[in-house]
């Protein structure tokens, strides 16, 4: 197992506590920084995963309306919690994480998913993950946004002759 995907297990892992214990983030990290402290053979994978879940912290309220807007009649909290975490895992790495593929944010989250949740959840993070992928160009602009040039309207738009 890759460094990073060492790191997505342990953020996930710090996500799910936080969520089913009902603790502050900032919390959970304070105990993870002890742990990471205590355990230098685990250093490898820390500094990613911290960055994951202060990322996901810090834009938490956007991640879960893009994850809203994609999920076709499921809300957030009607989630099981491991998908929500798996979910806003993905979406953070899709948005805001530039440096990770597209394709690697979908697989990995998905691999998450068939490993440690639901039957149905590897799908339904794949279908969740797939729809925020494909709604955006590399650049984070929606794939209207970057189709039409500077000034001009978007496919659907007239302009008046």
């Amino acid at each position: 197992m890759s460094a990073r995907s060492k790191a997505r297990k342990r953020a996930l892992d710090m996500l799910y506590v936080a969520e089913v214990r009902e603790l502050p983030i900032a919390d959970v990290l304070a105990t993870e920084t002890v742990r990471h402290l205590d355990q230098p053979e685990r250093a490898s994978s820390w500094d990613y995963a911290r960055q994951i879940v202060t990322g996901i912290d810090d834009d938490r309220a956007a991640i879960d309306k893009v994850i809203v807007e994609h999920a076709q009649g499921w809300s957030v909290a009607r989630m099981p919690v491991l998908d929500r975490c798996i979910l806003r895992m993905g979406v953070w790495e899709l948005r805001y994480n530039p440096e990770v593929p597209d394709a690697v944010a979908i697989a990995e989250a998905v691999e998450l998913a068939q490993s440690l949740s639901t039957e149905d959840s590897a799908g339904f993070v794949n279908g969740v993950l797939g729809a925020v992928a494909g709604g955006r160009a590399p650049s984070g602009r929606s794939a209207d946004e970057a189709a039409a040039p500077s000034g001009r309207t978007v496919a659907g738009d007239q302009e008046s002759e």
